[in-house]
């Protein structure tokens, strides 16, 4: 299985390139996405998570399950929510599970892309799946929800990481 990678990586903070290739070892990877996840016990999972720099995510989040290469990220509705967040690869010193704070996302959104077959998927979100999209994605452009809390929250965050 592979490793989670966790902040100070530079693959966290690289953008992931395109999925060029459907193909049997698109198909393995993804599942072993889902693997390290459930075992993380995440909710969702970024290709750059597990050092590989490709434009896909995993979820299982909300009662829902799935997949998106190559994702596209619309806004649907932009009011703003705040609510607890965490990452599988910002892990806390003492504990090794995640950190949470109050990050603001949008409250609706779309994701458009592909499944492991190369057949156009579109799925929209609200609540946590919305966040859940919202931060996954954010993990393929080399963007932590650290970045997106004021500075002293990021600060006391920050801190508590290896």
């Amino acid at each position: 299985m592979r490793d989670i990678r966790v902040i100070g990586d530079p693959v966290l903070r690289t953008p992931a390139e395109p999925v060029t290739d459907f193909d049997r070892d698109l198909r393995r990877l993804i599942d072993e996405m889902f693997a390290a996840m459930y075992a993380a016990q995440g909710v969702g999972l970024a290709g750059p998570q597990i050092g590989v720099s490709k434009r896909l995510f995993v979820y299982d989040c909300s009662n829902r399950k799935g997949h998106v290469v190559n994702p596209v990220l619309t806004v649907d509705d932009p009011a703003e929510v705040l609510d607890e967040e965490g990452c599988l690869s910002v892990p806390g010193r003492e504990t090794g599970t995640p950190i949470y704070a109050r990050t603001p996302r949008a409250a609706g959104v779309t994701v458009e892309g592909f499944d492991r077959l190369g057949r156009p998927v579109r799925v929209r979100a609200r609540g946590l799946l919305a966040r859940c999209f919202q931060h996954e994605t954010d993990h393929l452009d080399g963007t932590l929800y650290v970045d997106r809390l004021p500075k002293d929250a990021a600060r006391k965050v920050l801190l508590q990481t290896p």
